[in-house]
């Protein structure tokens, strides 16, 4: 036994080691990456970064507290559409409609109280009832985009956002190349992925697992679930709204698609292929969902197809995603130790 015992901590402290000089090698290889890659691959990088952090938030509802939100997209496109709306608006003083210091909070802020207002009374259904009511404010949310024109732009959409900045004054610096777009992406990516780990392994992100498997025991056990899945919900909208502030700062529009439900479907689909209970999954899912299409587009005109056989392989053979496959091949090697 102490034999086994020994082999068991030799492998966990070995595992540990390795991930640590993983991790730095992928930050050298983020931070040497611009100078390495065509405008368009960074462009590509950007874009699953962004969407990395859409993935996260949605993880945190479903892979940690095991609410199935349909309608995430509603904090990231109100998170979108309330970037653009301020960046419009250049009667403004000191004109900071473009500082990040200013417009980031706000978003942050806005989208946290679109969750408590939806959470309110989505929170009281579970299962497929809940899936359904979050959809329902999301198309809710698409309606109100394409109707109210003189706010939205209606299916055209808010157009004309530059790239943000960053300090006041003759110390601040914008963000128009894109290099430097790609370090702070960069930056907010790994900031929010630290907040988000922070969270998820306190007391909190425990709690919210001992809600996944089990509500009605935590409840007895003297737990307010309803406060708990509450604030989950908010913090997980405001990194949605996070992420969609950035989008629209990317590609310069906040539009209708950004609410529309494929986008949901979308970050569904990453928390499926990478593996929903671990912020690492969403990245790995990120990176496919948005890479695949974009190369398979470029040789293939049915690649849609090839998403769709993706998406079923992963069903059948990986239901828990990239990251499952990945817990499955290191959890080998202990269990021989074991034998």
């Amino acid at each position: 036994m102490r034999t086994i015992a020994k082999r068991l901590v030799g492998s966990r402290t070995w595992l540990i080691e390795r991930r640590k000089w993983l991790l730095t090698a992928l930050i050298l290889i983020a931070l040497a990456y611009p100078f390495i890659v065509r405008s368009y691959v960074l462009s590509l990088a950007i874009e699953v970064l962004i969407f990395a952090i859409f993935a996260m938030s949605l993880d945190l509802l479903l892979g940690y507290t095991g609410l199935p939100s349909f309608g995430h997209a509603a904090f990231y496109g109100f998170g979108a559409y309330l970037l653009a709306y301020l960046a419009s608006r250049s009667d403004l003083a000191l004109n900071l409609t473009n500082n990040l210091l200013i417009t980031i909070p706000l978003v942050m802020l806005g989208t946290a109280l679109l969750g408590l207002v939806i959470g309110v009374f989505a929170l009281r259904t579970t299962g497929i009832y809940f899936l359904m009511v979050t959809l329902a404010f999301a198309q809710m949310l698409f309606s109100i985009a394409i109707g109210w024109s003189e706010v939205t732009g209606g299916s055209d959409g808010l157009a004309g956002v530059s790239r943000p900045s960053l300090g006041l004054g003759p110390l601040s610096y914008t963000f128009d190349t894109r290099e430097s777009f790609y370090y702070l992406i960069l930056a907010l990516f790994l900031l929010t992925w630290w907040l988000l780990r922070r969270i998820v392994n306190s007391p909190f992100g425990w709690t919210l697992r001992g809600i996944r498997e089990n509500e009605q025991r935590m409840r007895a056990l003297g737990y307010n679930t309803f406060g708990f899945k509450m604030t989950a919900f908010v913090i997980a909208g405001a990194f949605a709204g996070l992420a969609g502030a950035l989008i629209v700062h990317f590609f310069g529009i906040a539009s209708p698609e950004n609410l529309y439900w494929t986008t949901s479907g979308e970050v569904m689909i990453s928390l499926i292929i990478g593996g929903a209970g671990s912020l690492t999954g969403p990245i790995f899912g990120a990176a496919v969902e948005r890479l695949l299409p974009n190369f398979a587009s470029s040789y293939m005109d049915r690649w849609q197809t090839l998403m769709g056989l993706v998406f079923i392989m992963f069903v059948m053979f990986a239901p828990q995603g990239v990251i499952g496959l990945i817990r499955t091949q290191r959890e080998k090697p202990e269990v021989a130790g074991g034998k």
